[in-house]
């Protein structure tokens, strides 16, 4: 009985290694970062008066070392008032990190149309982080006020 024990013991031991072995064996032959795709938002400005909501996918190249960032989102502005009365347009802004850390301005859209919202896309490469702040801007303006925090939406270091 202890013998039969011990046998099927092994044989379960065994089967497990081999099946641990042959998907780590699967992912050595995958690139480090696989293909990434996830919805982001809804983010706010701070007023609560423009919103803004979408997806992010990454693909990486077959070496994992480059990447294209494709950004499709929805802004919305929620601001009832006449521009007469203070009303100001929705208004998000993109950061993107690239591999050396270092943070620049990638793109931005402005909408005024309350109730409704506009579509929106970009795309960069290289990218190592990416994140968005939705905002408030006057109609004529360039200067943004009422500025949700910063939320990052995409990082490798999430990715994997």
């Amino acid at each position: 009985m202890f013998k039969k024990l011990a046998i099927g013991t092994l044989a379960a031991a065994a089967t497990t290694a081999l099946a641990l072995s042959m998907s780590g064996a699967a992912l050595a032959d995958s690139p480090h970062y696989d293909d990434y795709s996830s919805g982001w938002g809804p983010l706010y400005s701070k007023n609560y008066q423009a919103k803004a909501q979408g997806t992010i996918s990454v693909n990486w190249d077959g070496d994992g070392e480059s990447n294209e960032v494709q950004v499709y989102g929805r802004l919305w502005d929620r601001d009832n008032r006449s521009y007469d009365e203070g009303g100001k347009c929705a208004y998000i802004r993109f950061q993107a990190e690239d591999f050396d850390h270092d943070w620049s301005p990638v793109y931005s859209k402005k909408y005024c149309g309350y109730p409704g919202y506009k579509k929106f896309f970009y795309q960069d490469n290289d990218v190592y982080s990416v994140r968005a702040q939705v905002c408030q801007i006057g109609l004529y303006s360039k200067y943004p006020t009422k500025c949700g925090y910063w939320q990052d939406i995409y990082s490798v270091d999430g990715d994997e």
